[in-house]
């Protein structure tokens, strides 16, 4: 494209300004130019495949190629496809029913970009969370800053040169950089901004935003809970939980925190758990297993099993072998009579750390996950309608997967997002193209219309009869 990339802290104003230059002139991109930026964001991500993998790689240390394909390309390639195929029919203007009084008016809703949207990635996933906004932002028609994280430096310089390389930096731009780098970016007076990642984070991030009067999206975490029906066996729902739990080594947003099961189906769910995740990853050590992305989230996992441990819960392995420290590798692990004052049932634990909580009737389970911070994702587990309506009606969550685990953010058709202290806002899909519109109101007021009548003075002639008839009798 032949211009250069900003990347770094100090020339973070320099590239918004360019930004918002490039959108002074291109305030409204047709459909056909938005589906271009689309393709070339495909073209990206499909070009680059094995590259993007051998970065992920080399930033976890150990993460399957499988696995990166499975849970960060493909998603994107369809996320993006879906995209392109609706987006002349989310941008076509929506035409609103008018009230008899003002017809023979009409009304409408356009969808408008907003102008410069900035990005914040998170580390766990980086590439699908930094293609699904954008993708979002090119659909609606703005110009788009991204800040990656610092914890996965090898993809994240990556994907700077590769969007250098496709796009004009008027239009998408990458920001590498520390700490004070992403507080810098918070700070520009974006038009939207969306940040992925921690909730405390994200406080401060729309602390920061509120000085710009900048909206923000907001997909945090949390803890979200898995709860099994009451005649739903157990086993039957083992390897849907294993393996949303153990993909990227539990660092996912989310994935299954803790499970609510029937008191007396947690011996045998923990039985058939560790030889599912055996069958799943038979050569842990080595490969398929993907490593804790630092060592510092390393040593948070183990002081949280210290913590269980120490206060009286059973903690159950379920791989051969303790972690290797080395690769940064913690065995996934079964946590038994964990109780609320244990971290494992008080923090997110974004990692392979799984308790287990009996219930003595499914109503109980439900008041159990009511007494805590809404959740980002919830599974039930049951073929029973009365438990599926009550799970549905009687908690609030961002969203939900029935018998399964983590797809319904697969599903380009489905909003993603939090609430509460699991964030606000949604995005993916049309989604996020109009979560990066203004949704503008338009009234278009017909050449012969009866509003002269309704003119001033008030309280003579048609004005003063045609008030009392809209108004209606009174008491």
């Amino acid at each position: 494209m032949g211009h250069s990339q900003i990347i770094g802290g100090d020339l973070l104003d320099i590239a918004l300004q360019r930004q918002q230059k490039y959108f002074a002139q291109n305030r409204y991109l047709e459909a056909s130019a938005r589906k271009q930026n689309l393709r070339q964001l495909l073209k990206l991500v499909v070009d680059n495949r094995d590259s993007i993998c051998a970065a992920l790689t080399k930033d976890f240390g150990c993460r399957d190629k499988q696995e990166s394909l499975l849970i960060e390309v493909f998603p994107c390639q369809e996320l993006i496809k879906h995209s392109i195929r609706h987006l002349s029919a989310w941008m076509k203007p929506k035409r609103k029913s008018v009230s008899l009084w003002f017809q023979p008016g009409r009304a409408k809703v356009m969808s408008q970009p907003l102008g410069t949207i900035g990005v914040i990635t998170p580390w766990n996933y980086p590439l699908f969370l930094a293609i699904g906004p954008v993708a979002g932002a090119l659909s609606a028609g703005n110009t788009t800053m991204v800040k990656m994280p610092e914890h996965t430096p090898v993809f994240s310089q990556l994907f700077a040169d590769l969007v250098k390389e496709y796009f004009d930096p008027e239009l998408l731009t990458v920001v590498n950089g520390d700490v004070e780098v992403g507080k810098a970016f918070t700070a520009l007076p974006f038009d939207h901004l969306l940040f992925t990642g921690a909730t405390q984070i994200g406080k401060h991030v729309m602390r920061t935003a509120s000085e710009n009067l900048t909206p923000v999206t907001l997909e945090l975490g949390g803890k979200s809970p898995v709860i099994i029906g009451e005649s739903f066996p157990s086993d039957a729902a083992i390897k849907s939980i294993i393996n949303g739990k153990l993909i990227n080594s539990g660092q996912t947003c989310i994935a299954p925190d803790y499970i609510l099961l029937p008191q007396n189906e947690i011996n045998t769910f923990t039985e058939q758990a560790r030889k599912t995740a055996q069958q799943f990853y038979p050569d842990w050590q080595s490969r398929g297993y993907t490593s804790i992305i630092s060592e510092n989230h390393y040593q948070r996992l183990n002081n949280m099993l210290e913590d269980a441990k120490s206060k009286g819960a059973k903690l159950v392995p379920l791989f051969e072998g303790g972690s290797i420290s080395e690769m940064k590798k913690i065995v996934p692990t079964i946590i038994i009579d964990a109780t609320d004052d244990m971290a494992v049932l008080k923090e997110e634990i974004f990692g392979p750390l799984l308790p287990l909580v009996g219930y003595e009737s499914f109503e109980s389970g439900i008041e159990y996950i009511n007494q805590r911070p809404k959740p980002l994702a919830l599974y039930l587990f049951s073929h029973n309608k009365k438990e599926k309506d009550k799970i549905l009606k009687n908690t609030l969550s961002g969203g939900v997967t029935i018998n399964d685990t983590i797809l319904h953010i697969a599903q380009d058709n489905l909003p993603f997002g939090g609430v509460g202290t699991s964030g606000m806002g949604h995005y993916h899909g049309e989604a996020g193209f109009r979560t990066f519109s203004k949704e503008k109101s338009i009234f278009i007021q017909s050449r012969f219309n009866g509003i002269p009548f309704l003119y001033p003075p008030y309280n003579k002639g048609i004005a003063s009869w045609l008030l009392k008839f809209m108004l209606g009798p009174g008491k």
